[in-house]
C-alpha cells in the first residue's frame, strides 16, 4: 500500500506538466483548439502568419507546413513562407497573442479574425470583425496606445478573468 500513494502523485504530476503547454497556450494565445495532432491550438484560424504580416494577405495554411513555438501550431502556406517564420518568428507573429488589438485597448482578451488586420512599423495587429477594426481606424495611434498599457496586465492571466 505505501507504494500506490507516490504512484499515484507521480502520475497526477505527470499529467499536469503534460497539459500545462496546452493550458497556457489557451489563455496567453488566441487559438483554435484541438485542431492537430499534438493538441496544440492553432493560432490566426489557420491561415499563414508569413503571408499576413508582410502583406495583409490571408493565406489559408496547411498542416503540412506547421510549426509549433510555444505550446500554439501556425499553419502556413507553402514551404518558403514556413521557412521564413522559422528563421524570425517574432516578425510574423501577431500582438497580444492573437487577441484582438482593439479588445486589448478596452481591457478585454477577444477573438481576431485575420480578415481584420493592419500593420504598424513591421507589426502585425489583428482585430475582431469589421466594428472593431473601424473604432481602431478612429485613432489607430491612441488605440495602440491604450493596448500597449493594458497588455503587462492581461498577458498572463485567464480569458475568463480578463474578460469578466
Amino acid at each position: 500500500m505505501p507504494v500506490i500513494k507516490p504512484l499515484v502523485a507521480a502520475i497526477a504530476l505527470s499529467c499536469m506538466v503534460s497539459f500545462a503547454p496546452m493550458a497556457f497556450a489557451a489563455d496567453e494565445y488566441n487559438v483554435s483548439t484541438g485542431t492537430t495532432l499534438s493538441g496544440a491550438g492553432v493560432a490566426l484560424r489557420g491561415d499563414d502568419a508569413v503571408a499576413l504580416a508582410t502583406g495583409l494577405e490571408v493565406a489559408p495554411g496547411q498542416a503540412k507546413y506547421t510549426v509549433e513555438r510555444d505550446g500554439v501550431a501556425y499553419y502556413f502556406a507553402s514551404e518558403e513562407t514556413m521557412e521564413a517564420f522559422k528563421q524570425d518568428p517574432e516578425r510574423y507573429m501577431p500582438q497580444y497573442g492573437g487577441f484582438c488589438a482593439f479588445g486589448v485597448a478596452i481591457g478585454k482578451k477577444l477573438d481576431a479574425a485575420p480578415r481584420y488586420a493592419d500593420i504598424v512599423d513591421g507589426k502585425l495587429y489583428v482585430f475582431l470583425n469589421a466594428v472593431a477594426f473601424d473604432k481602431y481606424k478612429e485613432d489607430k495611434a491612441g488605440t495602440l496606445a491604450k493596448a500597449e498599457r493594458n497588455w503587462p496586465a492581461m498577458h498572463h492571466r485567464p480569458v475568463a478573468d480578463v474578460n469578466s
